[in-house]
């Protein structure tokens, strides 16, 4: 491998990492489950599945993708044998899939940062606006923008690209975080969000919900499973130490999630008690899906606040950072991958961007296809954990914490609760989490469950994960053999 594919620092993962981890997610869904689901008990099980899903996955990434020095298809079929090749192959499609639409997202967020600077937003009627701009061909223009702008940064390689575009992104989205939530703070009223957040009902943690959404949010957000931080790992030098990094990872993303809460709910508390309404209220408007609570609601919020425009400004601007900050590291592990089967990185770059873009534009025209997509490929990055446990599991967890986290110039020792975790937690979680979700997907149309044309069923799931995983499976052999081939550690 060229050396001059290594970030500068291990500062240089550090930051890469956190963008990878902290994105839209940490902005707009968190505060929107944390209202939802308890607020203090609901962060009490959050920070546990810190450490029982997340901080172990993102050891295990990080420390097959130094050991392999490959992607995410070329390290599983290095670590589990070529046979299991296909699994990496799975991962690296769901993570690739969300990426799809990912850069829709991202558009939507370079639109309204956009229309609040230039076009007046907030003086607009919100819903509308989004209706307006979600059925017509403007997601088409933002898409190709945010893509053009994340292949670019991946372009110009991991030092000078990615390493130096998280070490901007990263500090500035915490520094506009905390900007909002001094302004947020200083609202009247605000103190009332803020007691709400943070004080827990411990009568909530015998919720079984509250456990099940604690526990996917920390395993979508952190990116833990997803691939992502395997990939970077790849750059990494040889005396990184996986465990430092994945628990400042870990703790990083969760402070920009509790950030980002402190923000927005204290806001929605201010609103709605100058309007005399209660706190029931408020929970109605936070159980607003992702896109109606960040781009009706928010702008509606911050209408009725001093000084509005400017503080809408930079909340759609940290959403912007946070968008590219993980789109980059999504981007990279698929030009990563036809980096293995022997392309240059510009002419990989090339194909990704094309590629993202024409798979992306049903999403960009379609809210329909979209919401499709996020279910069933959102779900998949919960069988995508799991194949990294069985990773673990195939090699032996002893053993993969003594060869592979542990090197010559950095023993650490995990213990056998590194094992215990690996062997019961994680398997354990990942069947409650799919199997909840199957559930609540079943209770809303029991007769019509298993269409696979239907846009959030389990059919739809099941059928989209079949046909990937019969395919890669059948192409597992000619797939694995490119990879192995080109690139050796």
């Amino acid at each position: 491998m060229n050396k001059k594919e290594l970030f500068a620092s291990r500062w240089g993962i550090i930051f890469a990492g956190l963008g990878m981890a902290i994105g839209t997610g940490n902005i707009w869904r968190f505060p929107r489950i944390v209202s939802q689901y308890g607020g203090g008990a609901f962060i009490i099980a959050w920070i546990l599945f810190l450490f029982l899903w997340s901080i172990p996955l993102l050891i295990i990434e990080i420390s097959i993708g130094k050991k392999t020095r490959l992607g995410v298809v070329g390290s599983f079929g290095k670590i589990m044998g070529k046979n299991y090749a296909w699994m990496g192959t799975f991962v690296a499609f769901v993570t690739a899939a969300i990426t799809f639409y990912y850069t829709v997202v991202t558009g939507w967020c370079l639109k309204y940062f956009f229309a609040t600077t230039f076009q007046g937003l907030i003086k607009k009627d919100s819903l509308k606006f989004w209706h307006s701009f979600s059925s017509s061909w403007e997601p088409v223009f933002f898409h190709l923008a945010a893509i053009g702008i994340g292949c670019f940064i991946i372009y110009s390689g991991v030092v000078k690209g990615i390493e130096r575009a998280n070490k901007i992104l990263i500090p500035s989205l915490f520094f506009l975080l905390i900007v909002g939530c001094l302004r947020a703070l200083s609202l009247p009223g605000a103190l009332q969000g803020l007691d709400f957040l943070f004080s827990p009902n411990l009568a909530k943690l015998a919720d079984y919900r509250v456990w099940l959404n604690a526990l996917t949010q920390s395993a979508w957000s952190t990116g833990a499973g997803w691939g992502l931080i395997l990939t970077y790992a790849v750059y990494s030098h040889k005396k990184e130490n996986p465990i430092l990094t994945s628990t400042t990872i870990g703790f990083g993303n969760n402070l920009a999630s509790l950030l980002a809460a402190v923000a927005v709910i204290p806001t929605v508390f201010s609103y709605f008690s100058a309007q005399s309404f209660s706190t029931p209220k408020v929970l109605e408007v936070m159980k607003t899906d992702n896109q109606g609570l960040t781009f009706i609601w928010i702008p509606h919020l911050f209408s009725k606040i001093p000084a509005g425009t400017f503080f809408l400004a930079l909340f759609f601007l940290a959403l912007c950072f946070a968008a590219f900050s993980s789109l980059i590291s999504q981007l990279e592990l698929i030009t990563r991958i036809f980096i293995d089967t022997g392309l240059t990185r510009k002419k990989a770059v090339l194909v990704v961007g094309i590629s993202c873009f024409i798979l992306g534009l049903p999403s960009a025209i379609s809210m329909g296809f979209f919401n499709n997509q996020d279910w069933v490929w959102g779900l998949g990055l919960m069988v995508s954990g799991f194949f990294f446990t069985l990773a673990v599991l195939k090699v032996g967890p002893k053993r993969f914490r003594q060869e592979i986290i542990s090197t010559a110039e950095d023993r650490i020792n995990l213990g056998t609760g590194f094992d215990i975790i690996v062997k019961l937690f994680l398997p354990l979680q990942f069947v409650a989490m799919l199997g909840w979700w199957f559930w609540q997907a079943y209770s809303e149309n029991p007769n019509n469950w298993f269409n696979i044309f239907s846009q959030s069923t389990v059919g739809t799931v099941l059928f989209q994960w079949v046909v990937a995983i019969a395919v890669f499976i059948f192409f597992n052999k000619a797939i694995t053999k490119k990879m192995l081939n080109n690139n050796e550690p």
